[in-house]
């Protein structure tokens, strides 16, 4: 498919979803379909997720470089932001500018839980996971997981 500006949802819904464990987390399980690769964007990454019941999004974490939201489309879930837990719902938008709050989201409901992710793609990021005790850092399309310094860990 060519890279254009207008896709139909007939278009996305027929784009195969990508299953994407997260290597930090194994409940952390999401399918994903690209939207902005359909659309031949290079600087912001867009994404339709969807994620099944019992599972979470990701491994609790901030980004230190790049700025994300996510708008909930159906389903519902609970989102963990700086420790404080917060039920989501179509309609609701959460917003994480770089060095932000600690998030992290999980379906605990019947169904499953869809919402538009989307965030820069930056040459370089660090990403915290303090309840793991581990860094990422992002540099030029390498990826390399290191130790937390202490004092930024929450075991």
């Amino acid at each position: 498919m060519t890279a254009t500006s207008h896709h139909t949802a007939d278009e996305i819904n027929e784009t195969p979803e990508t299953a994407f464990v997260h290597p930090l987390n194994a409940d952390a399980v999401r399918h994903t379909r690209t939207l902005s690769t359909l659309a031949g964007l290079k600087n912001l990454g867009v994404h339709l997720v969807r994620v099944e019941p019992g599972h979470q999004t990701t491994e609790y974490h901030v980004h230190h470089m790049e700025e994300e939201f996510l708008y909930v489309l159906s389903g519902r879930g609970v989102a963990t932001i700086d420790g404080i837990e917060s039920v989501v719902g179509p309609g609701d938008f959460l917003g994480f500018a770089a060095g932000g709050p600690l998030h992290v989201m999980r379906n605990d409901g019947p169904e499953d839980l869809v919402y538009l992710m989307a965030g820069e793609r930056r040459a370089s990021d660090v990403v915290d996971y303090p309840r793991v005790g581990k860094r990422l850092l992002k540099q030029d399309g390498g990826r390399e997981y290191v130790d937390l310094p202490e004092e930024k860990s929450a075991k």
